[in-house]
């Protein structure tokens, strides 16, 4: 329980009315969660408009209002406060009431189009390996060192993240690492919080449904960066050309890393094969478990922050050599030894190339590569053609297949990555809605050390079909297909 005008502090109002002495007991933005004693912050959705429920707030209990609105006749008993964002007024709100947790341990932010979630893992798996307690917030899952806390956003909403890292705090975590997506910095969820460095992996087509155009999209993702403290440290991918322009505004102390030039943390690949990749990372020859040249990023970027915060650096990469990847990421399902299949998010043109063109890089030449692959409803339509050309490209067989539909006629998503492929690609390509039915076709048409690539689901375990979750995981039915053609 706190007081109200603590809970406010830092806040910008623009007006108030009422008491400002008030005890409240939580903050919501749901209406449905208040109680007696409630703080109910309206904020206006995608969806829905939180100001349109602050009578049945009150009625449920609220004691006190925050909007961006004034009601013109605002009831006498219930304490309002106007603020012109409510979005970036939560996050600050959720904060203080929490007694700003983010304060209170290393906090690391990792944005970036492809990369984040294995980046996040590297991180939280490294740091657990060097005996601290981690906390990690990503696509995958949440923890609290060893325990488990279901995700179901990239980043979660500003309450439930600043009572998680409160948690946190409470379990003695001294470091936590966090995937922090575009839509969550433009919807003001990590508002209040205070990072003690940020990562910046790479920059691609995606979210353009959200983000309308790449140059919103780009400076969503610079936001960060431009809102770090002078004590922060900014690190960002220079093999990227964007990677600079995240460092135009930030205040916090600059590295960088990459493969192509000069930058403080480097790496060569040595090595890239099925059974892992060898780098040389500042001068040091190491090998590890992770697979494709993408991944080269994602443990140099794990190195650097490290580095950054003083770990000793041979330490490290011996600690990283032997952590595996992050769930649904180039994962392996070896029921069938003789078939080579693979699990993996890829889901956005980018992704889905790096991944099929390390595949490309392992094979002799004599087997074919099999695509599973379908785009999500919904989402960014212009993408659509252009990973349908990458999976004919890249592949001898591909199947276009559902994804995620939502709400979206699947005919319509998979006509539109149809029209990505040329007339010379067209013999290569099948079209099977039911997705089961087209892992089954694609373990079917495998020969011994064939390639298949179930892409764009990875480490999920749903198919949302008319806003219906359904259980759905790639990789436990790639398994049972392949155990059904097992010779």
């Amino acid at each position: 329980m706190k007081l109200l005008k603590d809970i406010l502090y830092n806040v910008n109002l623009t007006s108030v009315s009422g008491n400002m002495n008030l005890d409240i007991t939580d903050v919501c933005f749901d209406s449905r969660a208040v109680k007696e004693g409630s703080l109910f912050v309206a904020v206006k959705g995608t969806q829905v408009d939180g100001h349109d429920y602050i009578d049945k707030a009150i009625k449920s209990g609220a004691v006190a209002i925050v909007c961006e609105e004034m009601p013109l006749l605002p009831d006498m008993s219930v304490t309002f406060v106007a603020t012109a964002n409510t979005h970036t007024a939560l996050g600050v709100i959720a904060a203080n009431f929490y007694d700003n947790p983010s304060r209170k341990l290393k906090l690391v932010g990792v944005t970036g189009t492809n990369g984040k979630t294995t980046t996040v893992t590297l991180l939280y798996s490294l740091f657990r390996s060097l005996g601290y307690s981690v906390g990690l917030l990503s696509t995958v899952e949440n923890k609290i060192n060893d325990r488990v806390i279901k995700a179901s956003h990239t980043t979660p909403d500003q309450v439930s993240l600043n009572r998680l890292l409160s948690e946190m705090v409470e379990e003695k975590c001294q470091v936590a690492f966090m995937e922090v997506s575009s839509h969550a910095i433009d919807q003001g969820r990590i508002a209040g919080l205070e990072f003690t460095g940020a990562v910046f992996m790479n920059i691609s087509h995606d979210h353009l449904d959200y983000h309308k155009t790449f140059d919103n999209y780009i400076q969503t993702k610079k936001k960060l960066f431009d809102n770090l403290p002078s004590s922060a440290f900014a690190l960002v991918n220079l093999d990227d050309k964007r990677g600079q322009v995240m460092l135009q505004n930030t205040k916090a102390t600059q590295y960088a890393f990459g493969l192509k030039f000069m930058t403080d943390y480097k790496a060569k690949v040595i090595t890239n094969s099925y059974q892992g990749l060898e780098l040389d990372i500042n001068g040091q020859s190491v090998w590890f478990r992770l697979i494709g040249k993408f991944n080269a990023y994602n443990l140099l970027a794990a190195f650097a922050v490290a580095d950054i915060l003083q770990e000793e650096p041979s330490e490290v990469l011996m600690m990283l050599s032997g952590i595996e990847t992050a769930p649904g990421r180039f994962e392996a399902v070896n029921a069938n030894s003789e078939v080579m299949a693979i699990v993996d998010y890829a889901h956005t043109p980018d992704a889905l190339e790096n991944v099929l063109q390390t595949i490309d890089s392992f094979r002799s030449g004599n087997e074919k590569v099999i695509t599973v692959v379908g785009c999500g409803g919904d989402r960014d339509k212009d993408k659509r053609p252009v990973m349908a050309s990458i999976a004919a490209k890249w592949s001898d067989k591909v199947i276009f297949t559902d994804d995620n539909p939502r709400t979206e006629n699947p005919d319509k998503i998979i006509k539109d990555m149809m029209g990505g492929v040329g007339p010379s690609m067209v013999r290569k390509a099948l079209v099977i809605r039911d997705r089961k039915e087209a892992i089954k076709t694609a373990c079917s048409m495998a020969d011994s050390q064939d390639i298949i690539l179930v892409a764009g689901k990875g480490h999920e375990t749903y198919q949302e079909i008319n806003g219906v979750r359904h259980d759905f995981d790639d990789r436990a039915v790639l398994k049972e297909m392949l155990e059904l053609f097992k010779d």
